[in-house]
């Protein structure tokens, strides 16, 4: 079935959602970063740098470890130009964190993924912080 909120022959204890990067787009963004209750991070990348294909597994791991704690977005700026222009994207790969819609941090280049979490961190909630 399509669109399960947990794998297949887990028992329906715990629903947790898969975390799966949400694709964005100019069309989108605002509505789907407005409608994330929480912390919201997006990967602002492009298919031809380096350093965002280096940084994308990272990010994706603190998402899947977060448990639901952590949406993760992606946009590929070379598609959707305007989108990183109003947020003054001039390098990447460019991660901002958005908590309840607000853009709160910004993180740009490569980074390690304990440098990365000691950012994240502190925007998280006293619970929410033991990833």
């Amino acid at each position: 079935m399509a669109g399960r909120p947990f794998p297949p022959g887990r028992g329906n204890k715990e629903k947790r959602l898969i975390a799966k990067p949400v694709v964005l787009t100019d069309e989108t963004f605002q509505k789907v970063v407005q409608d994330v209750q929480g912390v919201m991070l997006v990967d602002f990348w492009a298919e031809w740098c380096g350093p965002c294909r280096m940084i994308a597994p990272i990010v994706e791991q603190i998402a899947q470890e977060s448990e639901g704690k952590i949406t993760l977005g992606k946009l590929d700026v070379d598609a959707n130009g305007l989108t990183a222009m109003k947020f003054g994207v001039m390098s990447i790969p460019t991660l901002i964190l958005f908590k309840n819609g607000r853009a709160e941090e910004r993180l740009v280049g490569y980074m390690p993924k304990e440098r990365l979490l000691a950012k994240i961190k502190p925007h998280l909630t006293e619970q929410a912080q033991k990833i």
